[in-house]
């Protein structure tokens, strides 16, 4: 079975709209200006806008300076955005209502799997990217009706059932044709983590359905989120938007740029007299 979509610009008739999304745990660096600047590049060359995104949602890594630093260095880039920055943690109502969707569609369940467990489970090492899960054994999924008679999320780590075996697949605008195989490329994936804080790709899907956003202009490290995403889309009917992964910066060594590189960050930048053209200049 295969799960496609296909990644066009958008009709005439809709108007583009992209996002711009920091995550305050730190300070932006090349890797973001270059990224950001690009969406509103696209949005601009599209005749549409951007909006802007603080994803804000975990309480003990994100910081109200890191916000304030986000937005004064993305001025400082010329990105220019619609109306007031929205703010994920003051969006919880939204990712609740689309958590009670997917659960009253039994795609979501409570797991009380250990990190231990699923690793001790899993019949074969498989190699992640950097950041992401473990594949979760399908051996571990509680009933189907796990879960069904919650009320609220909190006090429980949830994760998507994905259709083991489906490919699927869907054309980037810089990548070219993805495809990614559920249960193999991926496992039940967390939707809603056991400190009652929406997981990101809950989180994202709802935002970016709830604010219509037209195309998703991001780093090419989230090609796979985006298989996820697509499934959270279709559970949910709705539209996916159109998908543009950039290749990533990298440091000299060639390891992929973090927020623990403080030499790059854009605020360093800044005070060494650097201008923004020079910023997004380096990397290239």
């Amino acid at each position: 079975m295969e799960s496609t979509t296909s990644h066009r610009r958008p009709a005439t008739s809709t108007r583009y709209l992209g996002r711009i999304a920091p995550t305050p745990t730190g300070e932006l660096h090349v890797g973001h200006a270059r990224t950001f600047v690009a969406a509103y590049e696209r949005a601009g060359a599209a005749g549409g806008e951007v909006v802007l995104r603080i994803e804000d949602l975990d309480p003990l890594r994100c910081r109200d300076e890191w916000t304030a630093r986000a937005i004064d260095d993305l001025a400082w880039l010329g990105v220019r955005w619609r109306g007031e920055p929205f703010h994920q943690s003051k969006r919880r109502a939204v990712y609740e209502a689309v958590w009670r969707r997917l659960r009253d569609a039994g795609l979501v369940y409570p797991s009380r799997a250990s990190r231990r467990e699923v690793r001790d489970a899993a019949h074969a090492p498989h190699e992640e990217e950097e950041g992401t899960e473990p594949i979760f054994p399908p051996a571990l999924r509680p009933p189907l009706a796990a879960g069904r008679d919650a009320l609220v999320p909190g006090g429980e780590l949830w994760r998507f059932r994905v259709p083991d075996g489906e490919v699927v697949r869907f054309t980037d605008a810089c990548c070219g044709p993805q495809a990614f195989t559920a249960g193999v490329d991926f496992g039940d994936f967390v939707v809603w983590r056991k400190d009652d804080v929406p997981a990101y790709e809950l989180a994202v899907v709802a935002d970016d359905v709830d604010m219509g956003i037209t195309e998703v202009v991001r780093g090419e490290d989230l090609l796979r989120s985006t298989a996820r995403q697509l499934l959270i889309y279709r559970a949910l009917g709705a539209t996916p938007p159109a998908w543009c992964h950039l290749p990533l910066v990298r440091d000299a060594e060639g390891r992929r740029l973090a927020k623990r590189h403080q030499a790059l960050s854009i605020r360093a930048l800044r005070d060494r007299g650097l201008t923004p053209a020079e910023v997004l200049a380096m990397g290239a």
